[in-house]
């Protein structure tokens, strides 16, 4: 789960030369909202990282906010 955020980070990170605020959600990192460049806590538009409800692996979603696109859902996909 963790590598994920990561990578999402990263790619974030390096595409826009701007920093990239993480956040845990969720005590040990297991649970991370990753914001876009620009955007900040709390409410931000953000790769929303999770445990899998169902069984193993992670679960990523992308909560919208403003005008955060395709550029930054395509990162994500890249880190699955």
């Amino acid at each position: 789960m963790k590598a994920v955020a990561t990578c999402i980070a990263q790619k974030w990170a390096d595409g826009s030369q701007q920093q990239v605020v993480s956040q845990d959600t969720m005590a040990n990192d297991q649970a991370m909202d990753v914001y876009v460049p620009g955007q900040q806590p709390p409410n931000g538009a953000a790769a929303v990282v999770r445990p899998s409800y169902s069984g193993k692996g992670t679960w990523v979603g992308f909560r919208a906010n403003g005008g955060a696109g395709s550029d930054a859902t395509g990162a994500i996909s890249g880190c699955l």
